[in-house]
């Protein structure tokens, strides 16, 4: 018997033809699809989605870190239907709706300390493209027209966007679309599991990595350097959360060079780290914090940067506007979501049930370090990078033709066969991404576990 969600086989091979005749799939192989199947999911319920031949998969990813209340919450859907018949659009464009307004009151009070100026976009690329605009705009009208440059870490992900693209770190994601936006300037990362030095103190490696950021700074100049942009834990490379005295270090760095300090929370805000921000996780202030993601669940497309109000102050001044703007930013119907989407947040404390249970995420996936293959689990919250060695003892790692092999030749594939959709990723060394949805307990843990632990111990005889 067919299963619900499948379709029939003359539906979908018109399907599969006409995706491959007119669909551009994002950061995809293309001509990988000439030979095989394009992965069309239908459906999806909970922490489970399905494809279009019935076939059930764990969501270890969340979608793309997004998917926070899980899928199917029709309850979201209702709250986007109401408001598109009320009102599906209007622009922000020196006009205001209901909803932005709801909203931005909402995002500001969760945010910390005086960051109360909320600035919506369609999603984080925007959100941090706006953060750097807004900070070049914001020195040269406070009389520090020479400030413009922006630090951030090694291997870092920031954004497609020219701008964000610039900020990022991954040099092999920037080269074909250079000359990219000048000015940018990297600095080590929080992986201390490669620490170049103080691997086995945390606080002292800590304290050496925020102070590089101060050798860079230096470096280019202070009148020069505009702001330092950095995710609470760092996505690409696998998930690096920052040492102990970490952020404290970078705040103080901040200051004593009047620096915006720019906390990149696309993925690391509603819930994903057990706290409406990361920032709140880890005690530090930023001075912005661009955001997105979660804070719909991606029941609808939304982002913001949200700003202190010493950064919007002279925007307040006579006829002086922050000239920029999207379209959709603060769509009335992507408001209306979010706001549903944080009322189930507080009404079924999923942040509460992030800090209950992100020990037991944790401790699960640390079985997996019995493994020949696992070199390191490391992250925080629901959101976790499980990195892949060649050797344990000296952490040796994979060259580029063995990754190849192993992460799109072998476990990419046979992980999504095995019922599970999360992410193996080599931007850095190579790693499995996980960061379920926050309504996950120890059964879809432990579902977790047994397919990696099955597909890895496979992935052995591979190599």
């Amino acid at each position: 018997m067919m299963p619900s969600d499948a379709l029939d086989d003359a539906a979908f091979d018109r399907l599969q033809q006409s995706a491959r005749d007119h669909l551009w799939l994002h950061f995809s192989r293309m001509g990988s699809y000439e030979t095989a199947e394009v992965p069309v999911i239908v459906r999806g319920d909970g922490a489970y989605i399905y494809d279009a031949r019935g076939k059930r998969y764990l969501d270890g990813l969340a979608g793309l870190f997004v998917s926070q209340l899980g899928h199917g919450r029709t309850e979201l859907a209702e709250a986007a239907a109401k408001q598109a018949s009320e009102l599906a659009f209007f622009p922000l464009w020196s006009y205001a709706h209901p909803k932005s307004i709801e909203l931005a009151e909402r995002v500001a009070n969760y945010a910390p300390g005086d960051l109360n100026r909320v600035f919506f976009t369609s999603g984080g690329g925007e959100a941090v493209e706006t953060a750097w605009k807004l900070a070049k705009n914001y020195f040269k009208l406070t009389g520090k027209p020479m400030k413009h440059k922006v630090i951030s870490r090694a291997i870092a992900y920031h954004g497609t966007t020219h701008g964000a693209l610039s900020i990022t770190g991954l040099p092999e994601l920037k080269q074909q679309f250079e000359p990219l936006v000048p000015s940018t300037f990297r600095v080590p990362n929080t992986n201390i599991y490669r620490a170049p030095i103080h691997g086995d103190d945390p606080v002292a490696f800590g304290r050496w990595a925020a102070d590089q950021i101060a050798v860079a700074i230096e470096q280019e100049g202070p009148e020069t350097v505009a702001a330092v942009f950095l995710e609470p834990v760092q996505n690409a490379g696998g998930c690096f959360p920052p040492p102990p005295g970490y952020f404290e270090r970078v705040r103080e760095i901040c200051d004593e060079y009047d620096v915006l300090l720019v906390s990149d929370e696309v993925i690391c805000a509603y819930g994903r780290l057990g706290h409406m921000f990361g920032a709140e996780r880890y005690g530090y202030q930023p001075d912005m914090i661009t955001c997105a993601k979660g804070l719909t669940s991606g029941y609808a497309p939304l982002g913001a940067m949200i700003a202190t109000d010493r950064l919007m102050e002279p925007f307040l001044q006579g006829n002086t506007s922050f000239a920029h703007g999207y379209t959709f930013g603060g769509h009335p119907v992507s408001a209306a979501v979010a706001l549903t989407n944080l009322d189930i947040f507080e009404r079924e404390g999923i942040n509460e049930h992030v800090r209950d249970t992100e020990g037991e995420f944790r401790a699960t996936l640390e079985k997996l370090l019995d493994l020949p293959l696992v070199g390191d689990v490391r992250g925080d919250g629901y959101f976790y990078g499980i990195e892949l060695v060649k050797d344990k003892t000296t952490k040796e790692t994979f060259d580029d033709e063995e990754s190849e092999r192993l992460l799109r030749g072998f476990l990419s594939k046979a992980l999504f066969d095995a019922g599970l959709y999360c992410r193996a990723d080599d931007r850095g060394d190579p790693v499995i991404q996980l960061s379920p949805p926050l309504i996950c307990d120890q059964s879809h843990f432990d579902e977790m576990e047994q397919i990696l632990r099955s597909v890895l111990t496979e992935a052995e005889t591979k190599l």
